[in-house]
């Protein structure tokens, strides 16, 4: 989508901007607040600045990190008791373990701010009534990129056909992907694949991949269940992989920063990875696979598609003592305007309208990667779920995720692995009451 259509949007929806934009409404205010950093998510606070500049306000961002770095930074927060920064990124994987700290947006956020949103992504944020988060353009479900060349070259084909008795095409399957990944790592400066191989990007997917397999994590007692004949399947893909070395040694400590570095680098044959990577990936000036992408919706197990899914969003602290400046940045950073461009470099907005201006763009444009991108995470995002709504999820996170690591450098079996980590949450859940 070109600048130009950004400019052109922007002005017919200036119109629309909340009144507590107004120029110097807010002069003297200070909003501090606690920010995702990254790649993907770097480009919408360059926004911050008009905001600033129509309300006089300022906006001191005192971290920015990783999500599961500001996890940890939150929570040490809410241990000390000092919450009194504002604004917040959070995540519906998150939500559910903040609920003491921050504030129900539903009686802050205009009426029109909330209409303009896909309902389901917005009940999403909301945790027993409670409206926790309000989205901006990053709905999380991910999608197989892969390097075009290596399916085309006839010598590829020719070699796979010999040695695994089915035709070399762009894979469907998660057993077609471990084995094209198997295949591609035996040419020279290519890796098969990579996956995130700690914290819960690494439960996270293994999550996914039990679903997939027809498996659960919790089952409707409130007890553990992936210990089964699904979640040794899931492993056992991770596990098969490293040691065919068909991934790069260091992905057990890699997660969204490094997969994408790595995908950009053209070492990478196939990478399941997010839509905010999108435009990254295919731009010349950061990414050696420019040019060469294909994008196939996530691939099938044994049961059903991949789709871990969540959506990321902002969230105002209850100790907060401008919750109506705050309610003024958050909702600028999430209107039509900002969801338009931020969804330009590849991630998908969580807004109706902005949803209907990519489609109707991607359908009359001659770039067949933007068509392909579009299908392929349309199609991802009907086979999406969240993780289990939870609030101790991520202690089980933190609980299980090295025994899983362990599994795959061969450190445990699968099944001691699975064992332990099916005892470590029953524990979490036990204590927990339930």
């Amino acid at each position: 989508m070109k600048t130009i259509k950004s400019a052109k949007i922007g002005l017919a929806l200036a119109a629309c901007l909340p009144l507590s934009l107004a120029a110097g409404n807010y002069d003297g205010v200070t909003i501090e607040a606690k920010l995702i950093g990254g790649q993907q998510y770097e480009r919408l606070y360059t926004r911050i600045k008009d905001w600033e500049k129509k309300t006089g306000a300022k906006v001191n961002i005192i971290s920015k990190k990783s999500h599961f770095e500001l996890d940890k930074e939150v929570k040490s927060d809410i241990a000390a008791g000092t919450t009194s920064w504002c604004v917040g990124s959070n995540h519906t994987s998150f939500a559910p373990q903040y609920t003491s700290i921050f504030t129900d947006l539903a009686p802050l956020i205009s009426k029109e701010h909330k209409d303009g949103y896909i309902k389901a992504l917005l009940d999403a944020g909301t945790i027993k009534g409670n409206m926790q988060m309000i989205p901006r353009a990053q709905f999380d479900v991910r999608a197989l990129y892969y390097k075009k060349s290596l399916y085309a070259d006839k010598k590829n084909q020719d070699n796979f056909k010999k040695e695994y008795g089915y035709v070399l095409m762009p894979p469907k399957t998660w057993k077609e992907v471990k084995d094209h990944a198997i295949f591609f790592s035996k040419l020279d400066n290519m890796y098969g694949t990579q996956f995130p191989g700690k914290d819960e990007a690494l439960v996270g997917t293994f999550y996914e991949f039990l679903v997939s397999e027809g498996g659960e994590f919790i089952d409707k007692n409130n007890k553990a269940a992936f210990n089964s004949d699904a979640g040794a399947r899931a492993l056992q893909w991770f596990v098969d992989l490293y040691k065919a070395k068909a991934v790069p040694a260091g992905t057990v400590q890699y997660v969204w920063d490094e997969l994408g570095a790595g995908f950009a680098s053209g070492t990478i044959a196939l990478d399941f990875d997010w839509p905010g990577w999108s435009g990254y990936f295919n731009d010349p000036k950061n990414s050696k696979a420019a040019g060469d992408i294909g994008i196939l919706p996530p691939p099938m197990g044994s049961a059903r598609q991949t789709g871990w899914s969540g959506s990321h969003g902002f969230s105002i602290t209850k100790k907060c003592a401008h919750k109506e400046a705050a309610t003024s940045l958050i909702q600028f950073l999430t209107n039509d305007e900002s969801q338009l461009f931020e969804s330009e470099k590849g991630s998908l907005p969580t807004r109706t309208k902005v949803w209907e201006m990519i489609k109707s763009d991607a359908k009359k444009s001659d770039d067949t990667y933007k068509k392909e991108k579009l299908l392929a995470f349309s199609n991802a995002a009907k086979a999406a779920f969240p993780v289990p709504q939870y609030p101790e999820w991520g202690e089980m996170v933190n609980a299980i995720y090295p025994l899983l690591q362990k599994a795959i450098l061969g450190d445990l079996s699968t099944k001691v692995a699975l064992e332990k980590a099916q005892t470590k949450v029953n524990d979490i859940l036990q204590e927990n009451g339930y």
